[in-house]
Parts: C-alpha cells; sequence; structure tokens
C-alpha cells in the first residue's frame, strides 16, 4: 500500500541490503514487511506526537480514508511546522538502523 509518506522516505541502502543476504525468498520478504510495518509506525508516531487530540482524531479518519492522499500533508502542515522535515529525520534514523542491523547480521552469519 502506497502511503502519504512515501515521497519522502528512502529505503533504497536497506532493500539493497535484504537483496544481498543469504535468505530465502520468503524471509526477505518477511523482513521486508517488517521493514515496512516498522516504517509506518514510526511516522505515524511522529506526526501524532505533534497533534491536539482532536486533530490526531481527524487524521486518523482522514488516513484511514485515503492513506496516500497529498490532503494528509495539507492537513500536517496546517498543524505542525516542518513536519516533513521531521518525518523525514524520523524515517532517515530507523531506515540507517535497520541498514547497520541488517549489515551486522550479514556478519554473524559468514
Amino acid at each position: 500500500m502506497k502511503y502519504f509518506y512515501h515521497k519522502v522516505i528512502v529505503i533504497e541502502k536497506v532493500v539493497s541490503e535484504l537483496h544481498q543476504m543469504d535468505l530465502s525468498t520468503e524471509e526477505k520478504s518477511h523482513l521486508a514487511d517488517l521493514t515496512d510495518r516498522s516504517l509506518h509506525h514510526a511516522v505515524l508516531d511522529e506526526a501524532m506526537s505533534h497533534l491536539s487530540d482532536q486533530d490526531k482524531r481527524a487524521f486518523v479518519k482522514l488516513l484511514s480514508e485515503d492513506p496516500g492522499g497529498e490532503h494528509l500533508w495539507d492537513f500536517l502542515n496546517q498543524r505542525v511546522e516542518k513536519i516533513e522535515d521531521k518525518i523525514k529525520k524520523v524515517s532517515d534514523d530507523l531506515m540507517e538502523e535497520l541498514y547497520q542491523d541488517l549489515k551486522e547480521a550479514k556478519k554473524i552469519s559468514i
């Protein structure tokens, strides 16, 4: 599924590292799914942490109706200063952590 934040997320490094690992297709798919879920939770946590309770409810409603909609950026940008930068930072940090974990796992399995 495509979410509103995909335009600011860079996951190629993690995907590339996953492809280089000696794992079955099923294991790679499972790790990719875990990566997607972790990213989704991190991004939503970052966005929600800056919203009022009322705005959280409105955001969740908008997200459930159209998770890839550009209107979500409009909503967040009206309520949170530099939200794209904040979401990009959280996602970059998570992707770097996952990348380092995969590199370490690759060393251990050799």
